[in-house]
């Protein structure tokens, strides 16, 4: 296994020597595309206890990639560590951030409330941007979008207390997309709402990620969201969580959701992902019945 955990960027190397520009165009155009994503051999253990064992993927610069798994399998662990709110036991996890950018490396949506209680919407939705020290006509410009894009423009003065779950996690993606990271990191974010609500922002989170296709890294306990949103699913097994499966998502975008749900390639992705997964939930189960853990 690989030495201690390297979080870093991964930066252009720099030209030595000189070259016609021809040839320099014709390497550029023949340069593979750096991922978003880099992990290696990714480990973490709690204790005597492997939380992620030895993952390995690569994520492409504005892919919508989906994580699903049981129960305990890591995948929220994975997440804090591509947050930086964790460090890997081992192996390695490179972020490509452009130099110069300006723009923060990831911004989270939790599952719960994450928002500010004693802030507006708008000054939650401002808050990434006033942190940056941001041109104050631009976070007016670019928190005025976002709340019109999420559909709370006329309630920017309310605060969270007045809003239904929905609406606070509506403010949640808000401040998330203000922000412009180079990465949307989402635990979750709608597990807690009700059916309707969550097809509703669903549909939204879609129609906001198809303006600038941020690379988004997504964990669900959900297939079928998983397979809505997603252009690939990866299927993680039960603790220790590993990589199982990638499933690569071929429908078509924009995706609406209502139609998407009736056509048979949806319901052909959506049975492969649970023949792989069930195993795992069932397993999951079996080592929770062992140990005396909840379920």
């Amino acid at each position: 296994m690989s030495g201690p955990t390297s979080v870093s960027d991964l930066r252009p190397p720099t030209a030595t020597g000189s070259a016609a520009p021809a040839a320099t165009a014709a390497s550029a155009a023949a340069a593979p595309v750096r991922p978003a994503i880099r992990i290696r051999n990714l480990v973490k253990s709690f204790g005597a206890l492997t939380a992620i064992d030895d993952v390995s993927l690569d994520i492409a610069p504005g892919e919508f990639f989906t994580i699903v798994g049981p129960s305990g399998c890591g995948k929220t662990t994975l997440l804090r560590i591509l947050a930086g709110l964790e460090h890997a036991s081992s192996g390695t996890v490179e972020i490509d951030v452009p130099p110069g950018s300006g723009r923060p490396e990831n911004s989270m949506v939790f599952q719960g409330d994450s928002i500010l209680p004693w802030m507006t919407v708008w000054q939650n939705a401002a808050y990434g941007l006033r942190m940056r020290r941001v041109p104050r006509a631009t976070v007016k410009e670019v928190v005025a979008h976002y709340l019109d894009r999420t559909g709370l423009t006329r309630f920017a003065d309310y605060y969270p207390h007045q809003l239904s779950g929905g609406m606070r996690q509506r403010v949640a993606i808000a401040r998330a997309f203000a922000n412009d990271p180079q990465i949307l990191l989402m635990d979750e974010p709608f597990s807690a709402l009700d059916a309707q609500n969550k097809l509703l922002l669903q549909e939204e989170l879609l129609r906001i990620w198809e303006e600038h296709k941020k690379t988004v890294v997504f964990i669900t306990h959900s297939v079928d969201e998983a397979v809505l949103l997603g252009d690939r699913v990866m299927v993680m097994t039960a603790q220790p969580g590993r990589l199982k499966l990638f499933v690569p998502v071929t429908l078509a975008r924009p995706r609406h959701i209502m139609d998407l749900q009736g056509a048979p390639e949806y319901g052909g992705l959506v049975h492969r992902i649970w023949a792989s997964l069930r195993d795992e939930v069932e397993r999951a189960r079996a080592l929770a019945d062992e140990s005396g853990a909840p379920q």
